[in-house]
């Protein structure tokens, strides 16, 4: 078998369901790279870019706000928080996210969750750096 069936889903709806050669994703710990026939895994991921490379030689990219990401020999199931298809991000509205992050943690009076805003600037950061790894491709 050369490849891995793989599903990505979020709390709204299935984002992404069928057959891979590799799938690249931001573990808790660093980048993790799953190929078929991979040893069995739990483990949380970081927000961040969901690389998935179909069996056909194209390539789907998912951008997940985070969640908990299981692998068996044969299936890989990304469990995401909140996930977007690569083409359906939206550059300005990640831009607009991170500017308001910064402008909280910069007024930090108290009145707004600190590890809030921390939480929105590193999403709206991993999700402009998704927008430009899938331009970078095109």
């Amino acid at each position: 078998m050369n490849t891995i069936h793989v599903d990505v889903v979020s709390a709204e709806e299935s984002i992404f369901s069928g057959a891979a050669k590799f799938v690249a994703l931001p573990g808790e710990s660093g980048e993790l790279g799953i190929l078929p026939r991979h040893t069995p895994l739990i483990t949380r991921i970081k927000p961040g870019a969901v690389r998935i490379e179909l069996e056909n030689g194209g390539e789907e990219l998912v951008f997940v706000q985070g969640g908990i990401l299981e692998v068996q020999p044969n299936a890989v199931t990304v469990l995401a928080d909140t996930a977007i298809r690569g083409k359906d991000l939206d550059e300005a509205k990640a831009l607009e996210a991170k500017k308001r992050a910064e402008e909280a943690l910069a007024s930090n009076k108290g009145e707004i969750n600190y590890a809030s805003a921390q939480a929105e600037l590193a999403a709206a950061a991993a999700q402009l750096a998704a927008i430009r790894k899938l331009r970078s491709r095109h």
